[in-house]
This record gives C-alpha cells, sequence and structure tokens, in this order.
C-alpha cells in the first residue's frame, strides 16, 4: 500500500508535508519524485492493450488465455508479442480455463465372461 496519497493529502490542506515524511518514513525526494511522475509510454500503451484484452477475454466468457488473446490480436490487426500479452493478463489477474482431465474409471474386459450358473 502506498503512502505518498496520504502525504499528498496533507500537501493539500497546507500542512507540513516534512513531518508527513518523517511519520511514514519516507524521504522527502521521494515523495517529490512520486509527485512529479508521468506515466511511460510502455504503461500508456500497456493500459490501452490491457483494455482491449479485457474485452477480448470477457467476449470468449473468460475461457480464452495469453495464446487465444494473442491470435485474436493478430487478427484484429495489433501486433505484439505473446509474452506481453501473458504479463499483462497476469497482471490484471485475468487467465484462460483448461478442460478438466478425464480419467476413464471402467476398464471393460477384452472377452466376455462365462455366464454364471
Amino acid at each position: 500500500m502506498s503512502v505518498y496519497p496520504f502525504i499528498e493529502a496533507e500537501k493539500v490542506e497546507d500542512r507540513n508535508v516534512t513531518k508527513a515524511c518523517e511519520l511514514m518514513e519516507v524521504s522527502r525526494s521521494a515523495f517529490y519524485d512520486w509527485a512529479q511522475h508521468q506515466p511511460s509510454r510502455r504503461e500508456v500503451s500497456d493500459a490501452e492493450l490491457g483494455e482491449r484484452i479485457e474485452k477480448i477475454h470477457a467476449k470468449s466468457r473468460g475461457t480464452y488465455g495469453a495464446p487465444r488473446v494473442h491470435a485474436q490480436l493478430r487478427r484484429d490487426g495489433v501486433h505484439v508479442s505473446r509474452k506481453r500479452v501473458a504479463r499483462i493478463m497476469a497482471a490484471r489477474g485475468l487467465a484462460g480455463r483448461c478442460k478438466r482431465r478425464w480419467k476413464k474409471t471402467t476398464i471393460a474386459t477384452l472377452t466376455p465372461r462365462p455366464p454364471s450358473i
């Protein structure tokens, strides 16, 4: 959990940022670095791609995993790697469903049994 929003709220109310940083055991420079942070191009494109991935995943009723989502994106003209799709899906908590394993529990005999008397 981030303590920076709390310090930001203290700053907005014209309170002492230095004391708030000391209380939360965070350096002032780290707080100001957080406050001035601009998202990178990768973060922005990952957010846009993540929304598209969520739509594809929801349309498949949660069955598509990273390989199928990647294939659908390729069909739609979006060229990204499968590993990037997998990373974004994992970060958003999306996973495909696997078919259950099927196990044969009854083994039929090859030769018929003789009738009992």
